[in-house]
């Protein structure tokens, strides 16, 4: 299973776990498929290698931070 097929699976109707935030983390940079992702329901998506400054996005993205 790739993780676009588990995005889809938790983001179902009927999942109990739709609500929980995802995020995909990947070593690809196609354009496509990152905005594949995000239409299916995923907060955000990071490529690897990961920086500090990512992490730092994703933590004021998933608490709503202004700045």
């Amino acid at each position: 299973m790739t993780g676009f097929e588990l995005l889809k699976i938790v983001k179902q109707e009927s999942s109990n776990l739709k609500e929980v935030p995802i995020v995909i983390l990947s070593s690809e940079n196609f354009p496509t498929r990152i905005n594949k992702c995000l239409a299916s329901g995923a907060q955000m998506f990071m490529q690897k290698p990961v920086k500090l400054s990512d992490v730092e996005k994703l933590k004021c993205h998933l608490l709503n931070c202004r700045g």
